[in-house]
């Protein structure tokens, strides 16, 4: 075999053909992503659905409201983060108990959520269980359209204190997706079960009754966190930052800390409805705060 140097490398790309060079520029296609990625959790397989995926400018209008601009932007670009827009992630969840198919929020309309479910292999029939984790537009915007329930098969659950405050207030959100699924739905309470192995916990202060929900099969435990943390720098790092979303900020913050500390210490995964999709990761303690660590491979395994 001859031996090859740097020379007879270039001479030999130079004597290529030139219709290997000559051909078409391809057609740019824009940037792409993953629309669904499905983990195993023991005998569960959950996959996260992206609904959704929105720019936002002005951050600091949204993270940090009780931060100076200096503050703010300090922490934005020691995180090579722009100053001046955030992206949004919109990511519903299925949990596929073995028996159940369950579905955690609905993104903001039946279009997204369809189209979500497709992308993964599902369709809205097969839908068991709807759970709404808390009533904000975004997670019960799929729930219809006009009159017509996107999952014609399946129960509801929520919170029976989330349901109570929104059923209060003037949404029109909440009046026309669901107040009309009411008699369908079971209202449960912090440490109850939506099925075997799904255990409501309390998360309340983004809005007055919100709940994550905690995953356990075969020794295997996830919690699906929801809106608790909604940026995976401006509120791990930096829980006591406010939050324009937050209905209650300072009990935001406290649940911020409460879980932050659980999924530290315990080493659990979780899935934020708003984390960087495929909205998969960890937790790590540090300084005063938290650094996320998104999940690679461990839940392949």
């Amino acid at each position: 075999m001859p031996h090859l140097t740097r020379r007879t490398l270039l001479t030999a790309a130079v004597a290529l053909p030139l219709a290997h060079a000559a051909g078409a520029a391809a057609p740019m296609l824009g940037a792409s992503g993953a629309l669904h990625r499905r983990v195993k959790l023991g005998a569960f397989e959950v996959t996260t659905l992206l609904a959704a995926s929105a720019a936002r400018p002005d951050p600091h209008s949204i993270f940090g409201l009780n931060v100076d601009d200096t503050a703010f932007r300090t922490v934005a670009e020691a995180a090579l983060l722009p100053v001046d827009m955030a992206q949004f992630f919109f990511t519903p969840t299925i949990v596929n108990t073995g028996t159940e198919l369950v579905l955690f929020d609905t993104g903001l309309n039946a279009e997204g959520i369809t189209a979500a479910l497709a992308a993964a292999g599902y369709t809205p029939d097969q839908i068991d269980v709807v759970v709404i984790t808390h009533m904000h537009g975004d997670h019960i915007g799929g729930l219809r359209v006009d009159e017509t329930a996107t999952f014609p098969n399946a129960r509801y659950v929520t919170g029976a204190r989330e349901f109570d405050a929104w059923a209060g207030m003037q949404s029109d959100a909440f009046e026309t997706k669901m107040r009309p699924l009411a008699e369908k739905t079971t209202m449960i309470t912090p440490g109850q079960t939506v099925t075997s192995g799904i255990t409501a916990v309390e998360a309340f202060g983004h809005t007055p009754g919100h709940m994550a929900y905690m995953l356990e099969s075969e020794g295997a435990s996830l919690l699906l966190a929801v809106d608790f943390a909604n940026h995976y720098i401006f509120s791990l790092g930096y829980p006591d930052w406010e939050v324009k979303f937050d209905m209650d900020k300072s009990a935001a913050a406290a649940t911020r800390r409460r879980l932050l500390d659980m999924l530290s210490a315990e080493r659990i995964p979780f899935i934020g409805y708003h984390m960087p999709f495929p909205a998969i990761g960890y937790v790590e303690a540090r300084g005063d705060g938290f650094r996320y660590i998104p999940e690679s491979y461990q839940l392949r395994l």
